[in-house]
């Protein structure tokens, strides 16, 4: 899913972006391990943050409002003390609260920040609901992986395929 196209990216970049920190949800064990298993592959030393999901699967539309606020509050002091120079993210909702409050902190500390969403190659005709949601507010660079995506959302960067 979205950690095997993610992870790919993420090894590819400089030591300018180190430490690593890597923010999953608290019941994605799998991820959780796919993490590790690259930082220990690279030698790297990884930190690794936990985070609840912004909206469990089937969760109603109503109620993850709440758990989203509830992110959101838990992700502030994760973003407030690493204050990240990249957040790369791609897929789930859980990247969402992360994006809004980097972007609120670099707007009220006037700090260089840059929030890179990397849309899933799945999505070829339209954005995803995170996808959707980063490239209207423009909170965060948004790439898509298909030219005809790319088209249908002006300013949005299409860079090829990615994975």
């Amino acid at each position: 899913g979205h950690t095997a196209e993610m992870l790919p990216l993420v090894s590819t970049l400089t030591d300018k972006y180190t430490p690593r920190i890597y923010v999953v949800a608290a019941t994605d064990k799998l991820s959780e391990k796919k993490v590790m298993a690259l930082c220990e592959a690279k030698g790297e030393q990884c930190l690794l943050e936990r985070v609840p999901r912004a909206r469990e699967v089937k969760q109603s539309p109503f109620t993850s409002i709440f758990s989203t606020l509830h992110e959101a509050i838990l992700s502030f002091p994760i973003v407030f003390r690493h204050r990240p120079d990249l957040i790369l993210c791609n897929g789930p909702g859980t990247c969402i609260p992360i994006c809004f409050v980097a972007f609120f902190l670099r707007v009220i500390f006037m700090r260089p920040l840059l929030i890179v969403y990397i849309e899933s190659i799945c999505r070829t005709q339209t954005l995803s609901v995170s996808g959707q949601l980063l490239y209207y507010t423009r909170f965060a660079d948004v790439i898509v992986q298909w030219q005809d995506l790319n088209a249908r959302y002006p300013g949005t960067k299409y860079l090829g395929l990615l994975s």
